[in-house]
């Protein structure tokens, strides 16, 4: 099992110390080893690696990781390079190019987006093979309620992009005047053409990085025969 290091393990070290968090290490451990698991293991805490707690900007929220093989790296929505684009960053992708013009990319790996701080969160941090959801319940929410809650206490401007009712769980938790949380519907095939397409968020999130002094994200992913 992976490891949380630097700010973020010493915002949340209090966590490692509770009850249900021992129940859950213990839990994710004998599925590791009795049963395929996505992500592998060291890369099941890669959005805090690439995106340190002081230069989170960006949250997007995702529920749970791709449980189809090699799919999973340990950032929402995110894939390796030669792996097929799922469909909800197919249409992650075309709000972004009617968003903010950018081209639809060969690949899906979001690394670009979260070493500029955008944290790529999924609420249930693990899953097994072809069994999407089937790690709910079993202690991942109230760990990431604790992040959520940590960012919620940054003093500083932070953009929460919440898609679908499970990430849009967490908004009452954020009630930081300094930042901004924007919902819409998941960007799934099943519910995108309900309000996802058209709703800015991309543009909207750099208009409030910018007002509020920051760099905006340069949200192209560029090809991978472009040499990224």
């Amino acid at each position: 099992m992976g490891a949380i290091s630097g700010a973020w393990l010493e915002a949340l070290k209090d966590e490692f110390h509770q009850p249900y968090y021992a129940k859950l290490y213990k839990t994710v451990m004998n599925e590791y080893q009795t049963r395929k698991i996505f992500p592998p293991p060291q890369d099941m805490f890669n959005a805090f690696d690439f995106t340190p707690l002081d230069q989170v900007k960006v949250v997007i929220l995702g529920q749970d990781p791709y449980h189809n093989d090699g799919q999973a790296n340990g950032l929402c929505f995110s894939v390796r390079k030669d792996v097929d684009i799922p469909p909800s960053l197919v249409n992650i992708y075309k709000e972004l190019h009617n968003d903010c013009g950018c081209y639809i990319p060969d690949n899906g790996c979001l690394e670009k987006w979260a070493r500029q701080g955008v944290l790529l969160l999924n609420t249930v941090l693990t899953v097994r093979a072809h069994q999407a959801n089937s790690h709910r319940g079993i202690g991942w929410e109230q760990f990431t309620d604790a992040v959520i809650r940590t960012l919620n206490e940054q003093d500083r401007p932070i953009v929460y992009l919440l898609w679908g009712r499970p990430a849009q769980t967490k908004q009452s938790m954020l009630d930081n005047p300094k930042q901004l949380v924007l919902t819409a519907p998941h960007p799934s095939p099943l519910s995108a053409s309900r309000g996802f397409f058209g709703c800015g968020h991309f543009s909207k999130t750099n208009e409030f990085l910018e007002k509020n002094g920051l760099p905006p994200i340069d949200w192209q992913i560029e090809n991978v025969s472009a040499g990224e």
